[in-house]
């Protein structure tokens, strides 16, 4: 099957970014490849790319053929990308982008499992390793699937909806996005957003199959300790939850976590200086025209830090 790909605030993140001719990058999330083709069209540079998708990976070794010599896909999750650039001898980057959203690819395709859209195999794994998540519908305790749906989604009933999935499996196992939607549709109220009563469950869902929040903060780290003065980190995110991971890394780098109490010892120590400073202190939204353009941008926040020349 053929599936389109709409990268978003991909113009403001490579501007962002800001490509130099002999300059070496980081795409963290290569997905569809629309950032990655942009930063090369940008400027001749070098550029090193990660995405833990087998079907990503293809499509990037296809993709290659276009720049030799100045393009490669790395796979593997992103919480792995010091080990990565080690491999490679990559001690320094001149920048570095991550888009945390999903890829249309992964969303519109029925196999993968990540919509309720359509109906197929209760999968969401990113890559081919690791539990799916028909695993944790059908063997988690109650009270652990119950907070992954609160924790990762926001389910304010995620107890009466743990209590109506552990219920529905003792009688049938669940097997398709479809079945799995149709129960929580019976226990979850719609409201006013409009918004699909599933929606919440299966992003907490995703998050947990893919252990996602805590590859980002890996991520986020290993990225900025190998940017050079001048160096920038871009990311965009979709959902509070990984805006919230970004926000709050970007803070304490730039020096901007809040001051400790002047009770707490750690206040008396003198802070030291900031190896970063935010390029935009509000995040970057999309415009109007493209998230009527694509409805799936609509969520998404960009934000940037430099590393400083101190």
């Amino acid at each position: 099957m053929e599936y389109s790909h709409i990268s978003v605030l991909r113009d403001e993140a490579v501007a962002a970014l800001k490509p130099a001719e002999g300059g070496v990058y980081l795409d963290g999330t290569f997905g569809g490849g629309g950032y990655s083709r942009a930063i090369l069209e940008a400027a001749f540079c070098r550029l090193h790319a990660i995405d833990r998708d087998p079907d990503a990976v293809v499509r990037a070794r296809k993709m290659a053929a276009d720049y030799p010599g100045r393009f490669e896909i790395m796979p593997g999750r992103i919480s792995e990308l010091a080990d990565m650039m080690e491999a490679r001898g990559v001690a320094a980057l001149d920048g570095a982008v991550f888009d945390l959203g999903l890829s249309s690819y992964q969303i519109d395709d029925p196999a993968r499992g990540f919509s309720f859209r359509q109906d197929g195999p209760l999968d969401m794994r990113m890559g081919q390793d690791g539990r799916d998540a028909a695993a944790i519908v059908n063997l988690c305790a109650e009270s652990e699937l119950a907070d992954i749906l609160y924790k990762y989604g926001d389910e304010k009933v995620a107890r009466r909806v743990a209590r109506a999935i552990v219920e529905r499996r003792m009688v049938q196992k669940f097997a398709t996005t479809a079945d799995l939607a149709s129960v929580i549709r019976s226990v979850v109220r719609p409201d006013k957003s409009g918004i699909d009563p599933a929606t919440r469950s299966f992003q907490a869902l995703r998050i947990a199959v893919n252990e996602e929040l805590s590859d980002v903060e890996a991520a986020l780290g290993q990225a900025a300790a190998r940017l050079k003065p001048g160096g920038r980190l871009v990311v965009v995110s979709f959902h509070s939850l990984e805006d919230r991971i970004v926000k709050r890394f970007f803070a304490e780098r730039a020096g901007l976590a809040p001051i400790a109490s002047r009770h707490d010892p750690a206040g008396l120590v003198p802070a030291a200086p900031p190896l970063f400073k935010l390029v935009n202190k509000s995040p970057v939204l999309p415009s109007q025209e493209e998230i009527r353009a694509n409805p799936r941008a609509r969520s998404a926040k960009l934000r940037v830090m430099e590393r400083l020349t101190a």
